[in-house]
């Protein structure tokens, strides 16, 4: 297994099996669209609706500049699988489904390293936030 994907009911294997390509109109229809943090998602307005996935690349930990991207192809309308990838830590796993993503997608070593009950103990992502734990 090359990569896992976490979800909120824990760790799954790959279930996409198309490929994925650069924000080019011609080949996303019908399938997926890799972005990096660098990207505009502005590139893919006016055919969102014919995306079935959409991959961002997080290059770094410490680089949110991912979740804005998530949350930016929510507003403009995507409603399909928003996936974040690469270099995300348990942690951010409440950030990520508040920004807009429904998975994460981790390599094997990261899964061992922080097993699928790390993730899972931020699967409540709606209650994980500061005004959850204000009002306490």
């Amino acid at each position: 297994m090359d990569k896992v994907i976490v979800t909120d009911k824990g760790f799954a294997s790959e279930d996409w099996t198309g490929r994925f390509c650069a924000p080019d109109r011609t080949q996303a229809i019908g399938g997926a669209v890799d972005l990096s943090a660098n990207d505009d998602p502005a590139v893919l307005d006016g055919w969102l609706n014919g995306i079935a996935l959409i991959r961002v690349n997080f290059s770094g930990f410490a680089d949110g500049r991912g979740f804005t991207l998530a949350a930016r192809l929510r507003r403009m309308g995507f409603t399909g699988r928003l996936r974040a990838r690469g270099h995300l830590i348990a942690d951010q796993y409440a950030m990520a489904r508040r920004s807009g993503f429904d998975e994460v997608e981790i390599s094997p070593e990261l899964a061992r390293r922080q097993p699928a009950d790390q993730w899972l103990s931020r699967a409540d992502w709606a209650a994980h936030d500061y005004q959850a734990r204000l009002r306490g």
